[in-house]
């Protein structure tokens, strides 16, 4: 038999075992495609400049991490592809094939499935540029006309990241096989992530796990008061939850279950004498690729959270923008009737208020969130003020020595720190007692920090700085917007030198639609992740239910029941699925803590969302697995229970 034939034989057997790794490979470069054409499309050019430049830039980082992510995966099925055709390449031998022979064999045969993958994924890709683009900019909830558009450009940057990613995997596996023994070959399914320890290691690699794990998790959630400290945080949570995921799935969940099987009281009750050592001897088998499933299931949850945070936030943002449509400040009191009544000439005023703060040089302050402006408010003003523009005031009256921080809404700050924080004023030393996010000061709030004291404190402080009254506007009709705003300049200008300036909010105008592309592209990396953890499991259990294929059909011989082996295999595969699904569970919620750290926002409800979300999904993996596991190993009858 020539050499090509018996690739393209062996291609065509393989395939269908591998199907779902080329799915999801397929969808991934997909995915890749239609990012890469975002940037060279002119769809989002109606977004203006700004948020044409903010979308491409997250873009570029998000197929940075779909890079990396393509990287490891394709590391990962290679291995699988290699280990499971090592036994037949270890036949070859002995048919009198050499190793390089061998070695070209299979890399073209890997080859052949790479290419399947990534034909699949551009020509679907290009097929969808149209529906992805709409599925877009719908979750982005932005009115675009969209048009057809294929340029080559996409197409090459794709298909070279991919193979030169896939290649490099091949190199590594033909140079694998040329150093491989005959022995180690008809052995490899054997080896095939086979681990024997004995129960003191485990007990070490359990403690050792839970350890580093609790770190990461507290890394995770430490307040911090600086910026790079808070990114090295981070960096040191990702590490720390990866090396204790790791450890854990191969010490101690191991250890429970060698427990439970020692437990004879519970291993023989209620069927579970099967499926429990099954599951003991596919932990010590599988233990990594459980580990790694966990991980991306993990990044799934957290990049599901991300955008939903990230919408919710921007919705926020828009809220606090629109409070005050124009906001005038002056040195001279009293001015606000005046200037409600050139407003009126144009539009009716919906809401109008006015409150004194003393605006503070930035040598005066120093607090942890240097803006460089501060300012100072009284608590009864900001009381009175949120009474007439009917905003929520639950604040308590700070006493001496105290301040309440009113802060603005950020997307992301890596100043995490809530907890014992103190502000210098004037060389007197305040406790922030309070951070209000509120907009009592409109836009103001985004670009100074405004500190809020007791009136006779703020009496005390007056002298420090200079009194600047603010008078807040926001006007009926949006459409008048253009003609109160030169009535405005017209007015001010003849106040004198006591004008200090005037902020206006124009409606028309939006330099955040970025925010919400950005929470869109985060749904479809969540897809990525949560399919490529999908099919991982879809295939190593596939895989496992042809080596359990003999001890199944023994049993069977031996009288064993059949509804007890499928319930076996129903159990069996359920705590491979809810084991990293748990592990995850619990991790996510230090994950998604964390996001609510760095966007000062509560986002228990989207982790609850997201978590379910991935357990719809992997629902939905472990029906079809059990049904493949059970049809594979003969058991397949009488419907899914």
């Amino acid at each position: 038999m020539r050499m090509m034939k018996l690739v393209f034989l062996n291609f065509k057997s393989s395939f269908r075992n591998y199907l779902s790794l080329v799915v999801s490979l397929a969808f991934t470069i997909l995915i890749f495609y239609n990012f890469q054409n975002i940037i060279y499309s002119d769809s989002l050019a109606v977004l203006g400049a700004k948020n044409k430049e903010y979308t491409e830039m997250v873009v570029q980082v998000i197929s940075f991490v779909l890079v990396c992510f393509m990287f490891f995966f394709i590391w990962y099925a290679t291995n699988v592809f290699l280990t499971k055709r090592k036994k037949e390449i270890g036949i070859y031998v002995f048919m009198g094939l050499s190793n390089q022979k061998i070695g070209s064999l299979y890399a073209i045969e890997t080859a052949l499935i790479g290419s399947c993958a990534l034909l699949f994924g551009i020509v679907f890709g290009v097929l969808t540029t149209g529906l992805f683009q709409m599925i877009l900019l719908a979750l982005s909830d932005i009115a675009v006309e969209i048009s057809f558009q294929f340029r080559l450009r996409p197409v090459f940057i794709t298909a070279g990241v991919y193979l030169a990613v896939y290649l490099v995997f091949v190199l590594k596996g033909y140079v694998n096989i040329l150093r491989s023994s005959v022995i180690s070959m008809l052995s490899g399914t054997k080896q095939n992530e086979y681990v024997r320890q004995k129960t003191a290691l485990l007990f070490l690699k359990a403690v050792a796990g839970t350890g580093i794990l609790g770190t990461g998790f507290y890394m995770a959630v430490r307040e911090s008061g600086d910026g790079y400290n808070m990114f090295g945080n981070l960096f040191l949570a990702v590490v720390f939850v990866v090396a204790g995921v790791y450890l854990l799935f191969g010490g101690l969940l191991p250890l429970i279950f060698q427990g439970l099987a020692g437990n004879k009281l519970f291993l023989y009750g209620k069927g579970r004498c099967l499926w429990v050592n099954s599951v003991v001897f596919r932990m010590k088998k599988n233990y990594r690729t459980y580990a790694m499933v966990c991980i991306l299931i993990l990044c799934s949850v957290t990049a599901l959270a991300t955008g939903f945070a990230m919408r919710n936030r921007y919705e926020n943002i828009r809220v606090f923008e629109s409070v005050y449509t124009f906001q005038v400040l002056s040195g001279r009191p009293g001015l606000g009737e005046e200037i409600k009544g050139i407003m009126e000439e144009s539009t009716g005023i919906a809401c109008h208020t006015e409150i004194p703060v003393i605006e503070l040089a930035g040598d005066v302050v120093c607090a942890n969130e240097n803006f460089g402006t501060y300012a100072l408010a009284a608590y009864s003003d900001l009381k009175k003020l949120a009474e007439e523009a009917g905003l929520l005031f639950e604040l308590e009256e700070p006493k001496d020595g105290q301040v309440i921080r009113a802060s603005n809404l950020v997307l992301l700050s890596m100043i995490t720190e809530r907890s014992n924080i103190s502000v210098t004023i004037g060389g007197k030393v305040y406790q922030q007692t309070e951070e209000t996010n509120i907009p009592y000061l409109g836009y103001l709030q985004d670009k100074v920090s405004f500190y809020i004291v007791n009136d006779e404190e703020f009496e005390k402080l007056a002298p420090l700085g200079q009194k600047v009254y603010t008078y807040n506007y926001r006007i009926g009709d949006l459409n008048a917007f253009g003609s109160v705003r030169e009535d405005l300049r017209e007015f001010m200008a003849g106040t004198g030198d006591e004008y200090i300036g005037t902020v206006s909010m124009d409606p028309s105008k939006n330099t955040m639609e970025w925010i919400k592309i950005a929470y869109s592209l985060c749904v479809f990396m969540f897809m990525v992740f949560i399919l490529a953890s999908g099919s991982i499991m879809f295939m190593k259990l596939y895989n496992d239910s042809f080596e359990e294929k003999e001890r199944y059909l023994v049993l069977k011989k031996m009288g064993m029941n059949h509804n007890v082996l499928r319930k076996s295999i129903a159990a069996e595969l359920g705590a491979a699925y809810g084991l990293p699904f748990v592990v995850m569970g619990i991790s996510s919620y230090f994950s998604v803590r964390a996001l609510e750290l760095m966007m000062k926002a509560d986002l228990r409800m989207i982790n609850v969302v997201s978590v379910a979300a991935v357990f719809g999904i992997f629902l939905l993996c472990y029906i079809l697995s059990v049904l493949a596991y059970r049809r594979n190993v003969g058991v397949s009858e009488n419907g899914f229970l």
